[in-house]
């Protein structure tokens, strides 16, 4: 086991689950890419160890993996670990705003894929340019409720075809919002989020984009190791 390569070996097991993903009849096929420091694992100079992973959205597998390095970040990883999965055609990449970056959409643009990305503070103008769209015109497309954790939670989503956004192949955008209640206090929290998708209105309907956006955060990985 000890002369076995790492590294060739995480991607030969990531070639294989990619190969076999299997999505839910009528699902789109979707793959979060996001970033872990590991706990308990460390380089030899004490630096702590920290992965960038693609995980399916369905069944949390780690598809591929990459050590993000000292002197790197993680925004310069994203197509080197995608250049690990040999077919994208078809899927969907999520990624938090980190990764919302014009060079990331046109890659996955070339390689057949469709993105879904949040939109925030680290793209001014483009976020200013969500927000200003008329949302109050736009009707409301999704609503679900739901209880736990000693909360109740309603999330509503808008979106809008538009084709003059400020983003390689974006094609529609999207308003998720969700109010969230503490039992215990009562306190009332409302976020309002904007997010962007190649993805046309005839490939997604309002309810799958909605759950591909809520699925980005909840898709970590189910496990991320160091062979």
């Amino acid at each position: 086991m000890g002369r076995i390569d790492g590294n060739a070996l995480d991607r030969a097991v990531g070639c294989l689950l990619a190969d076999r993903r299997a999505g839910a009849d009528g699902q789109l096929h979707a793959v979060a890419v996001d970033g872990k420091t590991l706990r308990g694992a460390a380089r030899a100079t004490g630096r702590k160890m920290h992965l960038l992973a693609a995980c399916a959205h369905l069944s949390g597998l780690v598809l591929a993996q990459l050590d993000v390095g000292e002197k790197t970040h993680e925004i310069t990883c994203l197509q080197p670990l995608l250049d690990t999965l040999a077919d994208l055609a078809g899927v969907v990449v999520t990624s938090g705003a980190m990764h919302t970056q014009r060079g990331h959409a046109s890659y996955l643009l070339g390689r057949g894929a469709h993105y879904i990305v949040t939109v925030k503070g680290n793209q001014k103008k483009f976020h200013k340019q969500l927000k200003s769209l008329p949302w109050k015109q736009i009707p409301l497309l999704g609503r679900t409720r739901d209880t736990g954790h000693g909360r109740g939670e309603i999330r509503r989503i808008k979106v809008c075809t538009v084709n003059s956004l400020l983003f390689p192949g974006a094609r529609q955008a999207v308003q998720p919002k969700r109010r969230r209640v503490d039992r215990k206090t009562g306190k009332v929290s409302i976020k309002t989020a904007y997010a962007v998708t190649s993805l046309t209105a005839e490939q997604a309907t309002p309810a799958e984009l909605a759950r591909l956006i809520r699925s980005t955060g909840r898709s970590k990985p189910c496990t991320t190791s160091e062979t």
